[in-house]
């Protein structure tokens, strides 16, 4: 009864004040074969956007270094984390060791064959791979989507199934994006992907995503029903 409660009083305040886009959007009642993201970037921005975490407003993160530009729309899914479960499950396929999660949510690139002008908005995506990234000791993996419904993509189930030039010039982004021309072999980027992985694997680490965030975020629910509970107290 608390929990549904709960659930209505969240319902309420997302009709009067915009959800974060982190926190307060539900990842999907399919989650986490199909998940509904956040885009925070499309093709063709000149531009990185990022979420703001405490606000939850799209902010500018950076102009784009150089002659990269982001292949595919990109963004995160809502109330994931990278933390523990993400570091320990990274380590477990890598053999790398002392690595940490990224303190971020779960990363996803999403492949569709049709132009969308402009990122802050929401798609729910198919999942069905992902890149296995480190970067400077945290784990950093990036999910790879299909938008759902989409006419050239909607029938991939697996990253097998993508054109492999496609999911390859989505790794050159990822291994490049960083790096200054300029700068000496001792000073390149110190991001690695270790490997591409399908399906299965995707969700294990979307899994392992939902569980750092609910250890580090989950317990806002609680917290709420304690407070209910300590002004009922002082009414009475």
């Amino acid at each position: 009864m608390e929990n549904e409660r709960i659930k209505q009083i969240w319902q309420k305040l997302n009709l009067r004040y915009k959800a974060h886009p982190w926190h307060g959007i539900s990842p999907g009642e399919n989650a986490p074969e199909i998940v509904r993201c956040y885009v925070e970037i499309v093709p063709g921005d000149e531009m990185k956007y990022e979420i703001d975490k405490e606000s939850g407003y799209l902010m500018v993160d950076r102009p784009n270094k150089f002659s990269n530009t982001m292949p595919c729309m990109y963004g995160f899914v809502p109330r994931t984390y990278s933390a523990e479960a993400m570091a320990n499950f990274c380590m477990e396929k890598t053999g790398l060791e002392n690595l940490e999660g990224d303190g971020d949510p779960l990363d996803i690139c999403i492949l569709t064959d049709r132009k969308i002008p402009r990122g802050d908005l929401l798609a729910d995506v198919k999942i069905i791979g992902g890149f296995r990234m480190v970067d400077k000791g945290e784990a950093d993996d990036k999910l790879i989507g299909v938008l759902t419904g989409d006419h050239t993509y909607g029938d991939c189930n697996d990253v097998t199934d993508c054109p492999p030039k496609l999911i390859k010039r989505i790794k050159h982004y990822f291994m490049t994006y960083k790096e200054d021309p300029d700068a000496d072999a001792g000073q390149k980027s110190k991001v690695m992907i270790t490997h591409t992985y399908g399906r299965e694997e995707a969700i294990e680490v979307t899994k392992c995503s939902f569980r750092d965030y609910q250890k580090h975020y989950g317990n806002l629910d609680a917290e709420l029903i304690n407070a209910f509970a300590e002004a009922t107290k002082v009414e009475a």
